[in-house]
């Protein structure tokens, strides 16, 4: 397969929800162009985000209703109002306080009754949206809507047709009264593809390339699985047999149950991969770079039995992640993929990333352990990866630091030292602060193709700014900006990108 070998340059990593505005989330609006202009005055070349699709349990990116859905919350309500779609009145009550923190429980309350109000007063024979419509691109996540809606629960609890997908029923139901419901939620996947092919438009006319993910696995109760289940491992009353996760290892001793189904990858095979390459496809359509979240499963996954309450039951099994690249290269043409290929891997992993030619991804945060070896040191990584400083999996780098102990840090900090003397990028590291600055220029000035900084990690935050914490539930992703990434930090930053040569 073609090497994927992007072009050199700096990264900042921020959803677009830790955006600010007066909306109590962040948005594809105005805010969302001004964090562009931001990233382009300080020669920044990537903007990674996290997961764009509509959110399910949890509110985490990564459960999803449907892999291909774009996220309700994310559109702009202004640009709602200039199409004259809901009233200044309505505007302004659904400003919020701005807090560095997101309210789901607010927002699920208040902002679909709103857009159900810019639905109303939508002219459905524009002759677009028509268009979008006839695409069928949404079809099967609104009718799943639309019937959730209706029946509430998962989709296993809907009535016997509807669950499995009986054409008459199924024809019925979208032509009777819940067509006005069904249209609803063709429209906010309208207003939201609309929305992001400008912003996306905007940062590319501005040289910023955007760094998206792909969740491995889909939500069980997601239109992904409710209309394709003969591509999961589910039994016949489309309940799961097998289910993902991780096991028991230095962390956790009962190991990670995520509870996503299995894919059937003999049924994938059978069709020529093809779900799994349109969802590529839609992919490479959003972003300009995609990055695969646990790639280590397409080449072995641990699989769970449904029945089990921890993951410490379960057995790895094959994937056959070699066919699905080289059908998705044959159809789609070269692949822009980073492999997200972090954690326990094996041989298997780093062969089948090698054959596709995928760069990996490095964490400076995780290279100073007093180990040369280590595969995160600056002088053990090449130029056919990505380093970043942490993800939106770990600790902020400033609360990782605040974490160590007196005598750990001062370690640490013997290793950053000699790391930047490494890489030829001197800076004082006296206190965490001063680490936290060392650990960016690290990542800066390593061989790797792209370094991706957190937003976090360039404006020095500490832990009550992390994004997501694993295996936890209730306390995620609800980190926000409460303004535009400082000035001073972010002209240190451009100093620190031109210094490296990126």
């Amino acid at each position: 397969m073609e090497k994927f070998q992007p072009e050199r340059g700096a990264g900042v990593l921020c959803h677009i929800s830790s955006l600010p505005n007066k909306y109590g989330i962040g948005s594809l609006g105005s805010e969302a162009y001004e964090f562009v202009d931001v990233l382009a005055k300080s020669g920044v070349k990537y903007w990674q985000i996290l997961p764009l699709q509509q959110t399910g349990f949890g509110d985490s990116p990564y459960q999803s209703v449907s892999c291909t859905s774009g996220n309700p919350y994310f559109i702009d309500l202004v640009d709602l109002h200039k199409q004259g779609l809901i009233d200044k009145e309505e505007l302004k009550n659904a400003e919020r306080k701005l807090k560095n923190d997101i309210d789901y429980g607010d927002l699920y309350n208040s902002r679909y009754a709103l857009l159900r109000k810019a639905y109303a007063r939508f002219d459905i024979k524009d002759p677009d949206f028509v268009a979008f419509a006839e695409s069928g691109e949404a079809e099967d996540y609104a009718l799943f809507m639309s019937l959730k809606s209706r029946y509430s629960g998962t989709f296993s609890t809907f009535p016997h047709d509807y669950k499995y997908r009986e054409t008459l029923a199924m024809t019925e139901f979208k032509d009777s009264v819940y067509r006005e419901e069904y249209c609803f939620w063709l429209f906010v996947q309208y207003e939201f593809a609309k929305q992001w092919g400008a912003l996306k438009s905007y940062a590319n006319s501005k040289g910023i390339k955007i760094i998206g993910d792909i969740p491995l696995y889909v939500a069980y109760d997601s239109s992904d699985v409710w209309a394709n289940p003969q591509l999961f491992a589910l039994d016949e009353d489309l309940n799961p047999v097998a289910v993902a996760g991780c096991p028991p290892d230095y962390f956790s001793e009962d190991g990670q149950l995520w509870g996503n189904p299995l894919y059937n990858w003999d049924a994938l095979e059978e069709s020529n991969f093809d779900w799994w390459i349109n969802r590529i496809a839609h992919a490479s359509r959003l972003y300009d770079i995609v990055r695969i979240d646990h790639f280590r499963g397409l080449d072995r996954y641990y699989a769970i039995p449904a029945c089990e309450k921890t993951a410490r039951v379960g057995e790895w099994l094959p994937c056959p992640g070699k066919k699905l690249f080289e059908e998705a290269e044959r159809r789609l043409g070269k692949l822009s993929i980073i492999a997200e290929d972090l954690g326990v891997i094996d041989e298997g992993v780093v062969e089948l990333r090698d054959f596709c030619g995928f760069p990996s991804m490095k964490i400076m945060m995780f290279a100073f352990d007093g180990n040369e070896d280590n595969a995160y040191l600056p002088h053990n990584i090449d130029e056919h990866s990505v380093v970043y400083t942490g993800t939106h999996d770990n600790d902020t780098a400033l609360g990782f630091l605040l974490k160590q102990t007196d005598l750990q840090f001062s370690a640490l900090k013997k290793q950053l030292r000699a790391a930047l003397e490494y890489e030829q990028a001197y800076t004082p590291v006296v206190d965490r602060a001063d680490a936290v600055k060392g650990m960016v220029l690290c990542a800066l000035n390593a061989r790797s193709a792209i370094a991706v900084i957190p937003v976090q990690d360039i404006l020095c935050l500490d832990n009550w700014s992390r994004m997501n914490t694993p295996a936890t539930a209730g306390c995620n992703w609800k980190f926000r900006l409460t303004s535009m990434p400082d000035r001073n930090a972010m002209a240190n930053f451009k100093n620190a990108v031109i210094r490296s040569g990126r």
